[in-house]
């Protein structure tokens, strides 16, 4: 017993030097006699913020509404108002879908608002008019914005018709720091592990920025050009891994077997950048949503560690909030005591 204790104050001593999501911490503290002392150590009442989580449901579905209610937990715990707007950045494609339909849901049940919320999207294909079927404008009013309450002067879309496509995409930066930075940046990866346009060897303190795709990319989206070549876009504009990083939260989305090899460069491997996505490794504060095909290529000790956690990791969206219920307490607030 006394090895025991010696053995887990070491180790927490080792913590304060090494990032706060390490797995070699993890693993380290898991593997001490008593099996589970790693897990033990953070099962309290409150969740800690400032480490990597790694949250894997069943399936896609299950993915995709976990991560709309921790949106919706975090937009209402915020409290938004006409003087504190919560920032939300957002990416495209066919991942946060699922997402997306959930939070229309909230917001026609009554249960969430975007009044007080304003959004800045990844990227967008250069030379696409906004009006073009396939462009990213078109893809968030088609399938977000349109079905919400949210002000279209609060939607923020980078405009791949600039005259200055350089000055465009500096632009974007000064409108995100001016609102104050991004409260949650939500993000999808290829299976390149590539995030938004931040393609295999970007810089990982990369800004927002004009980029060339990379064929496999274009070879990936000719399915929405009808499968012409010819028709796809070969260069973007999009944010940077740095003006990912500068998020306060991070929550990246990965799911289907075809991202598993992804997943387990940005877990289980060094930070590398040929998958920009494993920058995350090192944001104080990044959730990975995944389904259990994307954990695929993980190890079979890294999935259980994190499964472990998810009674606790299922705090952050249970219970689930409701603007009603914030609407109930204002109003019982103001209501006057009864007097004679």
């Amino acid at each position: 017993m006394t090895h025991i204790s010696s053995s887990l104050q070491e180790l927490r001593q080792r913590e304060h030097t090494l990032p706060p999501h390490s797995l070699a911490v993890q693993e380290n503290l898991s593997s001490l006699p008593g099996g589970e002392c790693g897990v033990e150590l953070q099962r309290a009442d409150t969740v800690v913020k400032d480490t990597m989580k790694l949250i894997i449901l069943d399936n896609y579905s299950q993915a995709s509404e976990w991560a709309a209610k921790y949106i919706r937990n975090r937009i209402i715990q915020f409290n938004p108002g006409p003087d504190k707007y919560f920032t939300l950045g957002l990416p495209t494609g066919s991942t946060p879908l699922g997402c997306y339909k959930k939070l229309i849901e909230y917001y026609k049940n009554g249960d969430l608002s975007f009044k007080y919320v304003k959004t800045f999207n990844m990227d967008e294909y250069v030379g696409l008019p906004r009006d073009h079927p396939e462009s990213y404008h078109s893809f968030m009013w088609n399938n977000f914005f349109k079905h919400i309450d949210i002000q279209p002067e609060n939607t923020h879309i980078l405009d791949g018709t600039a005259a200055d496509l350089q000055a465009e995409c500096d632009a974007f930066e000064e409108k995100i720091k001016a609102a104050g930075g991004t409260e949650l940046f939500v993000g999808g990866i290829g299976p390149d592990g590539h995030i938004a346009f931040n393609e295999p060897g970007s810089s990982l303190v990369s800004r927002t920025r004009v980029k060339t795709l990379a064929m496999d990319t274009i070879l990936a989206n000719a399915r929405f050009f009808d499968g012409d070549l010819a028709k796809v876009p070969t260069m973007a504009l999009t944010v940077g891994v740095g003006t990912v990083m500068d998020a306060r939260e991070v929550m990246i989305l990965i799911t289907g077997a075809h991202k598993a090899f992804a997943l387990y460069k940005a877990i289980e491997e060094g930070v590398n950048h040929m998958w920009t996505v494993s920058a995350f490794q090192q944001h104080p504060r990044t959730v990975f949503v995944c389904d259990e095909d994307a954990t695929l290529e993980l190890k079979v000790k890294t999935v259980k560690y994190f499964k472990g956690l998810m009674l606790v990791h299922n705090k952050l969206v249970d219970p689930l909030y409701s603007i009603k219920e914030k609407e109930i307490e204002k109003s019982q607030s103001s209501k006057k005591p009864y007097s004679d």
